[in-house]
């Protein structure tokens, strides 16, 4: 395992991390079940791979992968970096509409208020006295940044959480929320499909924060032809994926056709050479990545270990390119 500090904090995280969305399951991921013993499970397999850095946020099956997570890791927090999520709660308690989901009304909300009993609700949730680190979900228009980052500046020194990143963002967000406080790093959705996010690098150059990505396998896309065989249930996050439509789906083919030669090549699976082109892309960049099984952890790490030449590295992001400009 590789590991870098998380942002100018004294946090030292693992260069892959832990996703648990797909754990709380919901409409979201129909076809996860998963309990605590199983999540422990994993969460012992992470720990032998030496990944000690886990991610999940309060809306993930609706407070449900919390409090999976929190049950699995009694008598292993010592061993992990814990990073929930704050600014979406379905509590009624007033914000800007999100999303209606399993059942629940979301809701968008950044006042200090509503942060703070984002964190009392997700240290009751997972049974922790403390988050290491909180990332801002979602970024507001109407309530100032002084007020959100006051308030995590707050809790830091009340010892309640111990960095902060911000989600879903831009460049200038960076940069307003910095003129308040620390900002360890950023998560954002980063992949061959969807390379938006590159601007951010610059920022995360100057500030020597960490670049977290999530959706590098576009929730299964990437993987590989097997995935578009699928089928999904209404609601699941997968179901609506265009690049299983016209003209994107016959692009992939291109793709996959040059992924399967190279793994070949370098002796990993297709999986490996997308995580690899995605680990490629910027020094301090993150992988996060969502696990259900031990094997598939296992794959993902042997991606920090796949040196891509800079022909193949183009030629990957040349066919994923095309994939997203289909047209």
């Amino acid at each position: 395992m590789k590991y870098q500090k998380l942002g100018k904090t004294d946090i030292t995280v693992s260069k892959v991390a832990f996703g648990c969305w797909g754990i709380g399951g919901g409409n979201v991921w129909s076809d996860m079940s998963v309990d605590a013993a199983h999540v422990a499970d994993l969460l012992d397999a992470a720990s032998d791979l030496g990944i000690n850095y886990v991610d999940t946020a309060p809306v993930y099956g609706i407070g449900h992968s919390e409090e999976i997570l929190g049950k699995a890791l009694q008598g292993r927090r010592d061993r992990f970096i814990v990073q929930t999520k704050c600014s979406l709660n379905w509590r009624g308690e007033g914000g800007e509409f999100e999303y209606e989901r399993d059942g629940k009304t979301v809701m968008r909300d950044h006042r200090a208020s509503a942060v703070r009993k984002d964190v009392e609700d997700s240290l009751t949730r997972m049974n922790l006295d403390h988050i290491d680190s909180l990332v801002v979900h979602r970024i507001s228009r109407t309530v100032p940044v002084e007020e959100t980052m006051a308030e995590l500046q707050k809790m830091i020194q009340e010892g309640k959480i111990r960095a902060v990143l911000i989600s879903n963002s831009t460049p200038e967000d960076f940069e307003n929320y910095s003129r308040y406080g620390t900002v360890a790093g950023v998560q954002e959705k980063l992949s061959l499909f969807n390379n938006a996010q590159e601007v951010y690098f610059p920022t995360c150059d100057k500030y020597e924060a960490v670049f977290q990505v999530y959706g590098s396998l576009e929730e299964g896309a990437l993987t590989g032809r097997r995935f578009y065989e699928k089928s999904f249930g209404k609601g699941d996050v997968r179901a609506n994926a265009k690049w299983m439509q016209e003209p994107y789906r016959a692009k992939t083919e291109e793709l996959f056709d040059c992924l399967d030669a190279l793994a070949g090549k370098y002796d990993c699976s297709s999986v490996n050479l997308v995580q690899a082109w995605t680990l490629k892309q910027y020094e301090r960049l993150n992988l996060l990545t969502g696990f259900r099984r031990a094997e598939t952890m296992q794959d993902t790490c042997k991606a920090l270990d796949v040196e891509i030449s800079d022909e193949d590295c183009a030629l990957i992001g040349k066919l994923g390119k095309a994939v997203r400009e289909a047209e």
